[in-house]
């Protein structure tokens, strides 16, 4: 999502040496982006004496600016020990004296798209960005790409429309649930024309399961097995792509493949897919949108009582 903000930066500042700083796995999303120079990997369980060492790496650069798309824990610390000229970020509470450039994740009233938040970034250094700029996501290396094809051949998928469907949500809030799942598919798969392929991480082998099992035909399924390059590979084979609020629904954003996307606790003026052709399926409630910390309904019926 931060992407037309780094193309937006590029092309403002073409001979700038722009470096992005990425946790494990994203980095897959990232390295081969022409717009940057250099990539920097946060490892997910770092210890403080690898984020010590990162942040002298970071310091000995001396970089002019700072834009902390994320504004969290680390990333505020990351940014406040920089030693960079120009610090920007979000204005929160208790970080507000980290950043030199405040700005607000909502208007006075409505709601910034998450792509629109991080290019006010770029417009607080005064950059004019007339048109933002898609989502920009490096193809899929050489063996990747064979590795989907020879997928799709060896399942002989060629002669069949193929529909992705990702299975996961990353919390329970953003969870269709495993009927919903079963009930849609079964609906595909009467199209004799319709193969369906399910993806996920693999936190989700146990839905996984309970779908296949609930499946009245054959459906095929690369959960856990994908790294996110490979997802995007498959989603540009397929015919459409299924799924909620999640990083591969933002993924199949940065392909052709139209996409179905479910919202449930977020709203999609906040998170559709960026310039994509996509139909949004949501219900109206009081409660949303929410932290996602706890349902007071019990029941998640935000995202859960929308029907296959």
């Amino acid at each position: 999502m931060t992407t037309p903000a780094v193309s937006a930066l590029r092309k403002a500042f073409p001979d700038a040496f722009i470096s992005y700083v990425v946790e494990e796995p994203f980095r897959e999303l990232v390295e081969g982006n022409p717009d940057l120079n250099e990539v920097i990997v946060l490892e997910k369980n770092q210890s403080l004496r690898d984020f010590l060492g990162l942040i002298r790496k970071i310091r000995k650069e001396n970089y002019d600016v700072v834009l902390d798309f994320h504004s969290g824990p680390r990333s505020s610390l990351i940014t406040l020990f920089s030693k960079a000229r120009l610090k920007l970020g979000y204005r929160i509470k208790y970080r507000n004296f980290i950043y030199h450039i405040k700005l607000s994740r909502k208007p006075e009233t409505g709601y910034f798209h998450s792509v629109e938040n991080h290019i006010n970034f770029v417009k607080a250094l005064g950059v004019d960005v007339e048109t933002p700029p898609p989502l920009k996501i490096p193809q899929a290396r050489k063996n990747e790409v064979v590795k989907v094809k020879k997928y799709i051949g060896e399942n002989g998928l060629e002669r069949f429309k193929i529909i992705t469907i990702h299975i996961g949500a990353g919390n329970e809030f953003r969870d269709w649930g495993v009927e919903n799942w079963a009930k849609l598919i079964n609906l595909l798969v009467k199209r004799p024309q319709v193969k369906v392929v399910l993806i996920g991480a693999a936190e989700d082998k146990k839905a996984e399961k309970e779908i296949l099992k609930k499946s009245k035909d054959s459906i095929l399924s690369q959960v856990g097995k994908l790294n996110l390059r490979e997802v995007r590979e498959l989603i540009s084979n397929s015919s459409l792509f299924v799924g909620p609020d999640s990083g591969p629904m933002h993924i199949a954003a940065s392909t052709s493949t139209p996409i179905v996307a479910l919202f449930g606790p977020t709203l999609p003026a906040n998170f559709a897919p960026w310039q994509a052709k996509a139909i949004l399926l949501e219900k109206e409630f009081d409660c949303r949108p929410c932290k996602q910390r706890r349902c007071i309904h019990e029941d998640f019926r935000c995202l859960r009582s929308i029907t296959p």
